[in-house]
């Protein structure tokens, strides 16, 4: 029998201002998929899944995962069985992307494994509909980046548009997940379908600045841009203390932070590692004052490779 894995990365999504439509991918952690091709039995089944606690479903109809990977196979017009392990690297709901992780590895894999050719849309296209299944819908701004890597804008998701974006020399992300869980469907239902007409024009200003300073590696207009009129306000309750840790950041030398994602994990962009390093353990020690627990941190560049076989 023959084998393929590959790897997805974490992904950091709405950053900010670009709800729904900025991302970028991180360098670790993230979720592995491997893929093999079955002498016989079912078109595609989930053979075990690791480190996720039993809580992630075995049926192959329920799971991100082999919905993505069988997307993939119809669009190719693939019908030998396939079987697949998930090896969870991403904590569960911890707004880092780790259903779009499972979805962009399962389709990496099982492209590489039965020789298709499909383009990076493609993939998008297909970890999409794994994507789907989850209770808050599918989010290209985390898919998006968790295939093409880098930092990225989604203008359109299905079709896939996807605009790869330049990262500016030094810049590194900060992530700390603190020891919560934020359910994606609850943290979106917080949202509403309305925004004042001032919170929008607020928004698309900030947006197209934060475009400007990635292309001009201009560092203080970047600073000034990563604010959230829209999502961030109305999913703070769920993160307490999450103004006292954005200020740590920020006061240890961070451009700026937000909730990544629905949350709870937080972001920060610094200038450089260094800073970075400093802003890490201030947030640490933030989030271990306001939350408690055991809380996780990742130190990364903004990673130009996204899901890939290994």
């Amino acid at each position: 029998m023959r084998s393929v894995t590959a790897f997805a990365p974490a992904t950091v999504s709405n950053v900010g201002c670009g709800f729904d439509v900025l991302g970028f991918a991180l360098d670790a952690p993230g979720d592995e998929v491997t893929a093999t091709l079955a002498a016989s039995g079912a078109r595609l089944v989930i053979d075990r899944i690791v480190g996720d606690d039993g809580r992630l479903p075995r049926d192959p109809e329920r799971n991100t995962a082999s919905v993505a990977a069988r997307a993939l196979l119809d669009a190719l017009g693939e019908t030998r069985p396939v079987s697949l392990i998930l090896r969870k690297g991403l904590p569960l709901a911890s707004g880092l992307g780790g259903s779009a992780a499972s979805a962009a590895a399962a389709v990496v894999a099982v492209n590489a494994l039965v020789g298709g050719n499909a383009t990076l849309d493609q993939l998008v296209a297909a970890a999409l509909i794994g994507e789907g299944l989850g209770k808050g819908g599918a989010h290209p701004d985390n898919i998006a980046p968790a295939i093409f890597g880098g930092f990225v804008l989604v203008r359109h998701p299905n079709p896939p548009d996807i605009i790869r974006l330049p990262v500016p020399k030094g810049l590194t992300c900060v992530v700390i997940h603190p020891d919560l869980e934020v359910e994606t469907a609850k943290a979106r239902a917080l949202l509403g379908t309305t925004v004042p007409l001032k919170e929008a024009v607020a928004q698309w200003a900030n947006l197209g600045a934060l475009v400007h300073a990635l292309h001009t590696s201009d560092f203080d207009l970047l600073s000034r841009s990563l604010e959230d009129s829209i999502a961030e306000p109305r999913r703070a309750p769920l993160i307490p203390g999450l103004a006292n840790i954005k200020k740590a950041a920020t006061d240890a030398g961070a451009l700026g932070s937000s909730i990544s994602g629905s949350g709870p994990s937080v972001f920060a962009l610094c200038r450089d590692r260094a800073t970075a390093d400093r802003v890490a353990a201030a947030m640490t020690a933030a989030v271990a004052k306001e939350i408690g627990g055991e809380s996780q941190v990742y130190v990364s560049s903004i990673s130009s490779r996204g899901a890939h076989v290994i």
